[in-house]
C-alpha cells in the first residue's frame, strides 16, 4: 500500500468566474466530483488516491486522466439539455465520451457508469437551467420525467458486467435506477453526506467515505454481482452495515475499521464500482442542486 496522501478538500465551483459559460461551469464540478470519488480513502475494493484496491489494470492516476478527457462532453451534455435534447442525442454524446475514456485510459473502463449517470444529471442541469422543467425539481426528478421512458427503450449493452449481472441475478442495474430518478442518490447518498456532516465536521473526505459505505450497505450493486456473485453482494453489504452500525466515521478508529473492511474486500477481489459511481453522482448533486436557476418554471411530463 502507497503511504497515505490527503485528499484535495471541495472547492466551490458555483462561485467560479462569471464569464466562465454555465455548461462549462456544470463541467467543471462534474470533474471535479470524479476527481473527489478517487480522493477517498478507504473506499472497500476500490481505487483511490492510495491504492488499487481489487484492481490489476488501472490506478488513481488512470482515473484522473479519465476525468480529465470526460470535461468536454460533460459541457456538450449540458448544452444539450439546455436544447430539449432527446435520449437518443445524449447517448451519442455519451458514446463519444466513452471514445475518450478509453482513449486516455489505454483501453481501460473507469468511467462508463459515471458517464451514464453524471451525464444524465449534466444534462438535467442544462435543461433545468434553461426555464424548460420546475426549477424547484431535483435533477434526478427531470432525469425521470424527461428520459426515463427512452431510457428503458434504449439499446442494451450486452457486454456491461451490470447487464450481464442483471439478467442473471434479475438486479435492476444502473438503467432502472436512472429512469426512477435515481433514488440511489436521493435516499441514500445525499442524505448519509449531509449527516455524516455532524459525525464528522469538516472532514469532506470521511463524509464521503461515510456515504460510500451506506451506500454499499444499501444498494444492489451489479459489480459486486458480477464479481461475487449473490454471495459476494451478501457479504459486502453485512461489511458496510457493520462498519455503519459500529458509528461509521464518528468512530474514532474509523479508518483502521474502514481499512481493514477494505482488505477483506481486495482478499475477495470484489470492487462495488456502481456504488462508486452512484457516490461521484451524490457529490455533484449536493452542489448542483445549491445552484440557483434563473428560468422560467414549465414542468415536463
Amino acid at each position: 500500500m502507497n503511504a497515505r496522501m490527503s485528499a484535495a478538500p471541495i472547492s466551490p465551483v458555483a462561485s467560479s468566474s462569471p464569464e466562465c459559460s454555465f455548461p462549462d461551469r456544470v463541467a467543471t464540478w462534474a470533474e471535479r466530483s470524479l476527481m473527489l470519488e478517487i480522493e477517498t480513502w478507504p473506499k472497500p475494493g476500490l481505487v483511490s488516491h492510495v491504492d488499487t484496491g481489487s484492481h490489476t489494470d488501472m490506478d488513481a492516476d488512470t482515473f484522473r486522466r479519465s476525468a480529465i478527457a470526460l470535461r468536454p462532453y460533460f459541457a456538450a451534455l449540458v448544452a444539450a439539455g439546455m436544447r430539449n435534447a432527446s435520449m437518443t442525442v445524449l447517448r451519442k454524446i455519451g458514446l463519444r465520451a466513452e471514445r475518450a475514456m478509453l482513449s486516455a485510459t489505454g483501453g481501460v473502463n473507469t468511467h462508463r457508469g459515471a458517464i451514464f449517470g453524471v451525464g444524465l444529471f449534466c444534462a438535467a442541469a442544462g435543461l433545468r437551467e434553461a426555464g424548460l422543467v420546475d426549477a424547484r425539481g431535483t435533477l434526478g426528478a427531470v432525469v425521470r420525467r424527461r428520459w426515463g421512458r427512452e431510457i428503458l427503450a434504449g439499446p442494451r449493452l450486452p457486454d456491461s458486467h451490470g447487464e450481464m449481472a442483471g439478467t442473471r441475478y434479475g438486479a435492476g442495474g444502473a438503467r432502472q435506477e436512472a429512469a426512477q430518478g435515481f433514488p440511489s442518490v436521493y435516499a441514500i447518498g445525499l442524505p448519509a453526506l449531509r449527516d455524516a456532516q455532524s459525525l464528522a465536521p469538516g472532514h469532506d473526505e470521511a463524509a464521503r467515505v461515510q456515504a460510500c459505505f451506506t451506500l454499499i450497505a444499501t444498494v444492489e450493486d451489479t459489480n459486486l454481482l458480477h464479481r461475487g456473485g449473490a454471495e459476494g453482494l451478501r457479504f459486502a453489504q453485512q461489511a458496510a452495515q457493520a462498519f455503519l452500525d459500529n458509528g461509521g466515521v464518528g468512530d474514532p478508529a474509523w479508518e483502521q475499521c474502514a481499512g481493514r473492511i477494505h482488505q477483506a474486500f481486495v482478499r475477495r477481489r470484489l470492487s462495488p464500482g456502481g456504488s462508486a459511481d452512484l457516490l461521484a453522482m451524490s457529490v455533484f448533486a449536493m452542489e448542483l442542486e445549491r445552484w440557483p436557476s434563473d428560468g422560467s418554471t414549465v414542468e415536463v411530463e
